[in-house]
């Protein structure tokens, strides 16, 4: 999925001409709505207890039909084989069929990639949509999320944790579209 406005400008330029930004929270918010009236079931992995206790109450008063089959929040070091391996279990074992994992990026990533194959459900990350939906933190306002400018709302939130990631992952991307949009236009 295109999480980020840039990403779907650039493909958008690709020959995509109707490629919409179609990010985490907004992604998991309009799946747990479908979710509820079909019947299926979500697991939550990631983020802190606290939250993700906050996020089951809210998704529930919010989509009464939703099936919530479980959530782990994982501890923040590495996991043992075996804690791994109890991990997957306890997912398979819950019957979900869509797992949202809120890891943060690329962690997430990183996670569903390591695990495809194992987790026998779609795994979909959702970024900061667990704090954004169980209101632990706020969201950029509308017109910022419109014109790709969600980043910096959340750069000017939270600076220290994030000031890293939007240097090197920004910049990566913008080299590695431009790159690609260059060598599209040779072919």
């Amino acid at each position: 999925t295109a999480d980020g406005t840039p990403v779907a400008w650039t493909l958008r330029k690709l020959g995509y001409v109707n490629q919409e930004r179609i990010n985490g929270p907004d992604l998991m918010h309009k799946y747990c709505d479908r979710a509820a009236a079909n019947g299926q079931k979500i697991f939550l992995y990631g983020n802190e207890e606290s939250t993700v206790k906050r996020l089951i109450e809210k998704l529930l008063c919010r989509f009464p039909g939703l099936q919530i089959a479980g959530s782990i929040t994982p501890p923040f070091r590495e996991l043992s084989a075996q804690e791994d391996q109890q991990i997957v279990n306890e997912i398979n074992d819950s019957g979900a069929q869509v797992v949202f994992v809120s890891l943060g990026c690329p962690k997430q990533e990183k996670w569903m990639a390591a695990h495809a194959g194992r987790i026998h459900a779609v795994m979909v990350g959702v970024g900061a949509a667990f704090d954004y939906h169980a209101g632990t933190i706020k969201r950029a306002p509308l017109w910022m999320q419109r014109v790709g400018l969600e980043w910096l709302y959340r750069l000017g939130s939270e600076p220290r944790r994030l000031w890293r990631r939007y240097l090197v992952t920004n910049t990566a991307f913008i080299f590695g579209a431009v790159r690609q949009l260059i060598g599209s236009r040779n072919a």
